[in-house]
């Protein structure tokens, strides 16, 4: 059975690496870019489409104030990159924003902003996943009613090509990446070519009439612009996976990692601010509701925003407008691949400090945080279930982690700078840091402003969750980081730890006198304890006086102690008379050796070894007893062991000695 496990593992994921080919997993800026920005690239599938449907409540009159907007969304894209090209020079570790609060703000602080970080993780890879089976659905019609099944069924393929490691998902999803690109570039100089040939460019809703949902005027103007402004920010997710994924990039790092900051802030913002104005060239009309869109066909669901452009763009071409939707609809699904690789990074490194389990901390043997993978995977197929997969709906819970963590990354920051302005003495240094702190202020009334906003007019719409989700977990991380800090402090060692026991009683467990009943005896036999006595439970009152006429029989000079189960219990004797030998004496330790069968089949385990489980598991729990397991090897698990497993742990390679040779070795040097 484990050899076909084996077979079946390394199928999918590929062979083990060992740590030293680390280095060969590292990325250069080309495969880069896709991997860490692939989320903030693909946001602008959506991102334009969300200040429409907000606008849309008052009308189409109100349309006029999108480039508003989405101008807002711009500035604010480029002042983020610029401060967080800053975190990348001063904390490339991987800690990202994490590392930068904590140092610099104190640990609370930084368990706040990692909250926030991977609540946010989880939600890109539900919110792009959600957003790519809507282009899917827009692209293939009939495929609604089974969106979250689709949506489940990507989430698993994305975390298993992430389980195969970071270089090989990198490069599967580097294509991709750049074809969406090419896309979007390709249909904007398509629309400009046709639009300077006279041709008009319109949208299939172009002639559709949009129904007003109420007036807005004065306040409620303003909140509705500020309302649509902080959908458009969702174009600014996954700026911070860059910061967050330092480590993962060729050296120089952070230069590298700077770079791509900057290339991902020009080719992000272009194509936003050129996917809008097409929308408004085209005459684009997008609604929350299908029954405000008067002109729809009946029963048929709003095309994205999107496939809108691309099917007016390419009215003469249809076969393109198909590639713009598919390649949209394919880096969409590929975003998520951003919190695959900074979700496990972010959750090693708080399982270091102690804030998550220490499972998270840990590479798989294809060098990946496999657990880390893992469990985004299963919270963001959790979110996308309880949600339907509906894009509109996990957006309410998106923006507000990104800009918890921007605003207290840049206050981090300034107070960086700060701290370093008063110990350096060169003027030129001097003048840098005034600079970059400039940079990173300005970042923080940026933020900060936008965070209030999201705030003001997310909270009632759902993103009152998101902030439910980031108290549990920070409660969460500190009551993990406090059972570590306990454990940690009950295990440092003192005086008390060096005292040899007082004297160690063993007690060999017998059901029957059989070759590992034999064995345990002779084991404990071995270890001369103080005192050696054999127990056994009298269930069967027949078994047992046959068990002591055996015993008598063969002369085993060890006493036998027969313990009365008027209700045929085999573990509560067996443990009330262990903690009774231990009562006399507190220094004194118990031994108890358990004779168990070592089987090679998995349905072998279900039929031995029930109650050595049971009594091991109770006895674990009783201070001063040490369980000894004595395993009797049968014949199957001996042939399971000889069995070679492809590619596993066991496996042997040219050059390497097999488990059998290495035995002879070992008993060769022992005879000698």
């Amino acid at each position: 059975m484990a050899s076909v496990t084996s077979l079946f593992k390394r199928a999918l994921v590929g062979r083990p690496q060992s740590s030293a080919k680390l280095s060969e997993t590292l990325l250069p800026k080309r495969i880069a870019l896709p991997v860490f920005a692939s989320d903030a690239l693909s946001s602008n599938a959506y991102a334009t489409q969300e200040i429409l449907l907000v606008l849309s409540l008052g009308g189409l009159a109100y349309y006029h104030y999108a480039p508003w907007v989405a101008a807002g969304v711009v500035v604010v894209f480029f002042v983020v990159v610029a401060s967080y090209r800053q975190n990348v020079h001063a904390y490339p570790s991987g800690g990202g924003d994490y590392e930068n609060v904590s140092v610099n703000l104190g640990p609370n602080s930084g368990v706040v902003v990692a909250s926030a970080l991977l609540v946010d993780y989880v939600m890109t890879v539900a919110v792009s996943i959600a957003a790519a089976v809507d282009n899917i659905a827009s692209a293939a019609g009939g495929l609604e009613r089974h969106a979250v099944l689709l949506a489940v069924v990507l989430i698993a393929v994305i975390a298993f090509l992430n389980l195969r490691g970071v270089r090989e998902s990198g490069t599967a999803f580097a294509i991709p990446t750049y074809a969406f690109m090419a896309s979007i570039f390709l249909m904007v100089g398509w629309a400009i070519v046709r639009m300077l040939s006279g041709t008009e460019i319109r949208a299939e809703s172009a002639d559709y009439t949009l129904v007003a949902e109420n007036t807005f005027t004065g306040l409620a103007l303003v909140y509705l612009v500020a309302r649509a402004f902080t959908s458009g920010t969702t174009a600014l997710t996954g700026v911070e996976a860059i910061s967050n994924g330092v480590p993962a990039f060729k050296k120089p790092k952070s230069k590298n990692a700077a770079t791509t900051l900057l290339l991902l802030g020009v080719i992000s913002m272009t194509m936003f601010a050129s996917i809008t104005w097409l929308a408004l060239k085209t005459g684009v009309k997008v609604a929350e509701n299908d029954q405000d869109l008067l002109g729809l066909p009946a029963g048929d669901q709003q095309q994205t925003v999107i496939a809108q452009i691309a099917n007016a763009v390419f009215s003469n071409a249809p076969a393109l407008a198909v590639i713009v939707t598919g390649v949209t609809a394919l880096i969409l699904v590929l975003a998520a691949n951003t919190a695959f690789n900074g979700f496990p990074v972010l959750g090693s490194i708080l399982a270091r400090d102690g804030f998550l389990p220490r499972q998270l901390h840990t590479r798989g043997d294809r060098l990946a945080f496999s657990n880390g993978i893992l469990a985004l995977a299963g919270m963001a197929i959790f979110l996308v279930i309880v949600f339907d997969a509906n894009v509109s709906k996990l957006l309410q819970l998106y923006i507000v982690g990104v800009f918890v963590s921007f605003t207290m990354s840049q206050i981090g920051m300034v107070k960086h700078w700060t701290r370093f302005l008063k110990i350096e003495p060169d003027p030129v240094v001097r003048a840098k840091i005034r600079r970059s702190r400039v940079v990173n202020f300005v970042g923080v009334m940026l933020t900060g402003s936008v965070l209030i906003v999201v705030l003001l007019t997310k909270f009632t719409h759902g993103a009152y969750l998101a902030v439910i989700a980031m108290a549990a977990l920070f409660v969460l991380m500190k009551a993990i980081r406090r059972h570590y800090a306990n454990v940690a402090e009950e295990l440092q060692a003192d005086a008390s730890s060096e005292l040899l026991p007082s004297r160690i009683h063993a007690v060999v467990l017998v059901s029957k006198l059989h070759k590992p009943a034999l064995r345990a005896l002779a084991y404990a036999r071995a270890s001369r304890p103080a005192t050696l006595e054999a127990v056994t439970v009298s269930v069967d009152p027949i078994e047992s006086e046959a068990l002591l006429v055996d015993w008598d029989e063969r002369n085993i000079p060890v006493p036998l102690r027969v313990l009365d189960s008027p209700y045929r219990e085999i573990t509560r004797p067996v443990v009330d008379y262990v903690k009774a030998k231990r009562q006399d004496s507190p220094r004194d330790i118990v031994d108890v050796y358990i004779p168990e069968y070592v089987v090679g089949r998995w349905w072998e385990t279900l039929l031995h070894n029930q109650s050595a489980l049971r009594l091991k598991t109770r006895l674990r729990f009783t201070p001063g007893v040490v369980v000894v397991s004595v395993p009797y090897q049968l014949r199957s698990s001996q042939q399971a062991a000889e069995r070679p497993e492809t590619f596993g742990a066991g496996s042997t390679r040219r050059g390497e000695p097999s488990a059998e040779e290495a035995e002879r070795t070992v008993a060769k040097e022992t005879d000698t």
